[in-house]
C-alpha cells in the first residue's frame, strides 16, 4: 500500500523525483502537497481504496505522509460499511 502512495504522491506532486522524501515525511511541512493538492489526494484515495473520507477526517495526522495515509486507510477499510 504505501509503494502505491508514494508512487500518486511521486507522480503528481513530484513530478517523478522523490530525493529526501521518506515515508514519514510531512507533505505540508515540506511544501510536498499544498490544500489544494490534499483535495486531489483525497479524490485518489477514495476511488483508489473504495472509501469515503469525511470532513472531519481531512487531519494532518490522516493525510500528511505516507506512513499517516497507510495507517489511516488500514482503519478505515477495516471499518463496517
Amino acid at each position: 500500500m504505501k509503494s502505491q502512495i508514494r508512487k500518486f504522491v511521486v507522480d503528481t506532486f513530484l513530478f517523478g523525483s522523490d530525493e529526501d522524501m521518506t515515508d514519514g515525511s510531512s507533505f505540508l511541512a515540506n511544501g510536498i502537497i499544498d490544500s489544494t493538492g490534499v483535495m486531489e489526494l483525497v479524490a485518489h484515495l477514495e476511488k483508489a481504496y473504495n472509501i469515503k473520507i469525511k470532513d472531519d477526517e481531512l487531519t494532518p495526522e490522516n493525510l500528511d505522509s505516507i506512513n499517516a495515509i497507510a495507517e489511516f486507510l488500514a482503519k478505515k477499510q477495516s471499518q463496517p460499511v
